[in-house]
């Protein structure tokens, strides 16, 4: 076919491309410190061979620059689609410098080597997650082909070729070609970048296809884009190494959550710190009323809603005032002056003098005075800034060999209908309670038991291998206050008799809430007739395992 004729060159090697020479391929779509590389190449004797607006940038700051077309002696040509794609260009980055055929074909084809190769990629990611959204034909045109076919062959041929795809490395690669040292190391750890680079790269536009095509959220082949935020002085336990990545799914831009949160103070946040604010901050975003969560261990120890935040703290931290002594606080107003002096002032309830003490306050965002003050309470208090989280995302888990993937869980009362099952039907002020207790114990570890009233939580039990245990832990917490509060189970009782619904009834509970669902429904019904108390069922499970 005329297309081989077409591409072929003459067999003189360009000026450029002569032996001994050095030469470096630099194209970039993001052009930060473009001009530090291309003087930096320069002075240790490279030829510059680029392509485009770098090379239109690289002669502004004073490099000479030989274009591509002058090697491939082909112009750039459908729209810009076909620059690099060429023998000249391909053949001077594969090739094997230690292999006498690969060099004799170069020499018999004119072409130059490349010793250095600095690419980066159309900014694919931005666009398409820009506000406002981009049309599908431009999200397409901002897919490189170029850019990742010479990445890939430079870190390929990594023992010959230095490749480099990250602005923060220039310095290291020029210090690296000042030395001329033969580090396999450092090559090795250029290409390991630069095929991780353009794995996420393809994970993006994998991911945007996805959308654009089926949609379905459980695609047949996944790939979640990490990227390393820091590494954590240990993991659950002092003996386990770990590191916190943020998820760069497409999905996760300006989602929210505690991965993108501003730490505006405080000691480094641990692994286990990661998962308390996490369990704070999902929980306290979900109430509609100014609210405050306190957590110990990812589980809601406290919670209470008020129009008066103040208020709403102090019933949050009585609620288990034991278990809120170093846990995490976690607000969905803003935390002002008068808010942060109260957090850093109030004692403990148990005996009026000891200061609470938290390892984290999580809000959406603090006025500079209050951020002044909550400053001031402990060199160590990390202080938070999240976004709250968008619903609807994908929640992985890892199991051995494997992730489970669901949707996250995003229900509350105001989702669903609760459905009257008794004889006798709950007060409005009963029914507020019980939304506010369902919407607790979803944020609980099953077997989850929560004791409210007045928009406040009074007890809670969790973890319990059997619901009674979880149910009796709750009833101790809440004391006398149990007399007309409602409760609510995360899922169904399956014995109502001698069990968790009798002992509820006979604490003096005014309402149940729970998803129904049992074989013996029908005896948690009679037993909360017989009692007077009000059931209700909610036809929602709230499992968290």
């Amino acid at each position: 076919m005329a297309e081989t004729d077409t591409i072929s060159v003459p067999k003189t090697a360009p000026a450029s491309s002569s032996p001994g020479s050095k030469q470096a391929l630099i194209s970039l779509s993001d052009k930060k410190d473009l001009a530090f590389v291309g003087n930096g190449l320069q002075e240790l004797g490279f030829t510059i061979v680029s392509t485009g607006g770098t090379a239109a940038a690289l002669e502004s700051a004073g490099v000479a620059v030989t274009k591509v077309e002058q090697l491939t002696k082909f112009p750039e040509m459908l729209d810009g689609r076909v620059k690099t794609l060429h023998p000249n260009i391909h053949g001077g980055i594969l090739a094997r410098r230690d292999l006498k055929h690969h060099v004799e074909a170069l020499n018999t084809h004119g072409i130059g080597t490349f010793d250095v190769v600095v690419v980066n990629l159309y900014p694919f990611y931005d666009k398409v997650t820009s506000t406002g959204g981009i049309e599908f034909e431009d999200g397409i045109e901002n897919i490189d082909i170029g850019g990742p076919a010479m990445i890939r062959a430079a870190a390929k041929n990594h023992k010959d070729v230095l490749v480099v795809v990250d602005s923060e490395d220039y310095p290291a690669l020029l210090e690296f070609l000042k030395g001329n040292q033969d580090d396999q190391k450092f090559r090795l750890k250029l290409a390991w970048k630069a095929f991780q680079h353009v794995a996420s790269y393809d994970t993006a536009v994998s991911e945007w296809l996805w959308k654009q095509s089926v949609g379905d959220k459980f695609p047949p082949s996944l790939t979640v884009p990490l990227s390393l935020k820091s590494s954590l002085r240990y993991g659950e336990n002092p003996h386990q190494k770990a590191a916190f990545y943020v998820d760069k799914s497409l999905a996760e831009v300006n989602a929210g959550g505690i991965a993108t949160a501003i730490q505006h103070h405080g000691k480094e946040m641990s692994y286990n710190n990661y998962l308390d604010a996490d369990a704070a901050w999902n929980c306290v975003r979900e109430f509609r009323n100014p609210t405050c969560v306190v957590v110990k261990h990812t589980n809601p120890c406290g919670v209470a809603s008020r129009d008066d935040i103040l208020e709403a703290y102090r019933l949050a931290v009585k609620a288990d005032p034991v278990s809120a002594f170093g846990g995490i606080v976690a607000f969905n107003v803003e935390i002002d002056e008068a808010l942060a002096k109260e957090i850093r002032e109030f004692r403990s309830p148990t005996d009026g003098e000891t200061r609470m003490f938290y390892e984290i306050v999580v809000a959406p965002s603090y006025t500079e005075k209050g951020l002044e003050i909550l400053r001031g309470k402990s060199k160590t208090l990390r202080i938070l800034e999240a976004k709250k989280n968008e619903a609807g995302k994908l929640s992985l888990r890892q199991v051995g060999g494997g992730w489970l993937a669901q949707d996250s869980d995003d229900l509350t009362p105001h989702d669903i209908k609760f459905s009257i099952v008794s004889e006798k039907a709950p007060q409005d002020s009963e029914l507020r309670d019980a939304e506010f207790a369902w919407l607790c114990v979803k944020h609980v570890k099953s077997n989850a038991i929560v004791i409210a009233k007045d928009n406040c939580m009074l007890g809670m039990g969790s973890g319990q291998p059997n619901r009674v245990e979880s149910l009796r832990i709750a009833m101790r917490k809440a004391g006398n206050d149990v007399k007309g509060a409602a409760l609510a189970s995360d899922a169904f009782f399956p014995f109502a008799w001698n069990d968790a619904v009798e002992e509820a009834c006979e604490s003096g509970i005014g309402v149940i809430a729970e998803p129904g669902g049992s074989i013996r429904d029908k005896d948690a019904i009679d037993c909360c007739n017989k009692y007077g108390v009000s059931l209700i069922f909610t036809n929602v499970r709230h499992f968290r395992h």
